[in-house]
């Protein structure tokens, strides 16, 4: 990854375009300017939420199949065969592998992507993400499965963890006095990017498809295509803050109650994982993504199973006709359209909030709440109260998101700013368990249900009750963080090493005179062009929800 940061030229050593050396902010940046770069990544890999418009297409590649030959096919077998459709439990996952891999990922190179920069990481992940994409329409193409899972999977999910922390470290450098803000502004992205993929990948299958096949190859490989471009785009777009640089007029606060969870000082990633905080806030996240998980899986069944015929103002027993059926799946569509939106607009919400609550309060909020609307669920569906329930489920979603948004500068205050985005490539393996662990649990207490002969509109209490005892145990994780010892902190030396490791003595100037600039006419164009997709995107969640009124 480092061959292509420097060049060598006739006076010497050079960084090359990539390099961190090369995009430490000049006099006339603005730091405004960094935001909607981070927004270009996260909007393109929170595709990742919106992969379940291939699942049904991908298992129609194949027009004559022989069902009978292909009745009892072996996941192994679908791996390679060119005869047999796959099913959607072997398609779907693809989505596991790129999570998991998001995870892995994240871990293993966080400590690399401080040395380097949001710009080398940048275009590595757009290179990832965009070329797993491409690499997996051609697996969809050959009808080879296994080339789908290193596509979209593997080096996708690589893709998707490198780009997830790329902005993280150097956003909460810029925003010293909104770290929550500023972090909520990327991770926000990463809920919206399904508003703006799902559509557009069910518009480009309709326009690719050939002979009554949906063009799903194709599709994949139009925004892999697209998603390179965009994702280099937001790369290039980075600059690291000088250090030193501070927003003018501002001053770290006064020590006082509030502020007694933020450090002014750096714990090394390596020391960081070996500390009580980071598992507790580890668990904190694993536990809050498990209960949301378990919502956004289950959404759109459990919301069907019910409430059925009550949407339509039938007391239910009779039979349903066509059209009838077809406007309660509409319904429960539109709540995962909502899902969707307050996914998103939670993760700016909470993470702004919680510069003025505190991380620590805020996450306490989480578990409060959310215990007692998942609490509240199974009562809600008993009455049939719908309405209440679309509203319970969308403030859920909106505590789902804005703990993924939170937690970045939560490891700030706790571990200070300079491995963060480290640190939280690390913590992000809590991301990768839940996304794992949250389904299949989910999905064998409502089979255990079933199979007692719990009848279907009853099978999630129990499921929602297990959420909540989940997000009890992240409640007392959570009341357990304390400030790290004195011991786990660098040193002077240390923190100098890390320092210049990251390129952050070379400065031209001094750090008060930099990035002063005007927010002007670029600072416009960048912010509406990630802008105008996530409107559009809005729009058409909001418009599909209407489907719920």
């Amino acid at each position: 990854m480092s061959s292509v940061s420097g060049a060598i030229t006739a006076g010497g050593t050079t960084p090359g375009i990539l390099a961190r050396d090369r995009i430490i902010a000049g006099p006339n940046f603005n730091r405004w300017l960094v935001p909607p770069a981070a927004l270009a990544i996260h909007l393109c890999i929170g595709m990742a939420y919106g992969f379940s418009v291939f699942w049904l297409p991908m298992t129609k590649q194949l027009a004559s199949v022989d069902a009978a030959a292909c009745a009892n096919l072996g996941f192994m077998a679908a791996l390679t065969t060119t005869t047999c459709n796959w099913d959607v439990p072997q398609v779907t996952h693809v989505f596991e592998t790129f999570i998991a891999m998001l995870g892995i990922s994240a871990a293993i190179w966080g400590a690399w992507l401080e040395h380097a920069g949001p710009r080398k990481a940048g275009f590595i992940a757009a290179l990832c993400w965009g070329g797993g994409l491409i690499l997996g329409g051609f697996g969809v193409m050959a009808h080879q499965l296994w080339l789908v899972y290193l596509g979209c999977g593997v080096l996708g999910g690589i893709g998707q963890g490198l780009g997830y922390i790329t902005p993280v470290s150097t956003l909460i450098k810029w925003f010293p006095d909104r770290r929550g803000m500023a972090t909520g502004f990327a991770i926000m992205g990463y809920g919206g990017g399904a508003m703006i993929g799902a559509p557009l990948a069910v518009a480009l299958m309709k326009q690719f498809t050939p002979g009554g096949t949906l063009g799903v190859a194709q599709t994949l490989i139009a925004m892999g295509a697209i998603y390179f471009f965009v994702m280099s785009a937001g790369a290039f777009g980075f600059r690291v803050a000088p250090f030193g640089w501070k927003p003018m007029g501002w001053n770290a606060p006064a020590d006082s109650a509030k502020t007694a969870m933020i450090t002014r000082r750096h714990v090394h990633l390596n020391r960081a994982s070996k500390t009580p905080q980071f598992w507790l806030i580890w668990a904190v996240l694993c536990l809050n993504v498990t209960a949301g998980i378990a919502v956004i899986s289950m959404a759109s069944p459990m919301f069907q199973d019910i409430f059925g015929a009550k949407l339509l103002g039938s007391a239910g027993g009779g039979t349903l006709t066509p059209e009838q059926k077809a406007m309660i799946v509409a319904a429960a569509a539109g709540l995962v359209g909502l899902i969707s939106l307050f996914n998103s607009l939670g993760r700016i919400f909470w993470a702004s909030l919680s510069d003025k609550l505190g991380r620590r309060n805020t996450y306490f909020a989480f578990f409060i709440l959310g215990i007692a609307l998942y609490c509240t669920l199974p009562t809600l569906g008993h009455l049939g109260l719908a309405a209440l329930f679309v509203v319970a489920v969308c403030v859920i979603l909106t505590m789902y998101g804005g703990g993924f948004a939170t937690v970045p500068a939560y490891l700030a205050d706790i571990f200070g700013t300079q491995m963060v985005g480290a640190i939280h490539g690390r913590l992000l393996t809590a991301w990768s368990v839940a996304g794992i662990v949250g389904p299949l649990l989910i999905a064998a207490v409502r089979e255990a249900q079933l199979k007692a002969g719990i009848a279907q509109n009853l099978v999630y209490d129990r499921t929602l009750y297990l959420m909540a005892g989940l997000l009890l145990v992240g409640l007392i994780c959570n009341a357990l963080v304390r400030p790290v010892k004195e011991s786990d902190y660098m040193s002077d030396e240390q923190l100098a090493h890390e320092r210049a490791l990251q390129r952050e003595d070379r400065v031209g100037g001094s750090a008060e005179g930099v990035a002063r600039g005007r927010f002007g006419i670029v600072g416009v164009l960048a912010w509406c062009g990630v802008g105008a997709p996530f409107l559009i995107g809005l729009y058409i969640a909001v418009q599909k929800a209407s489907a719920l009124f």
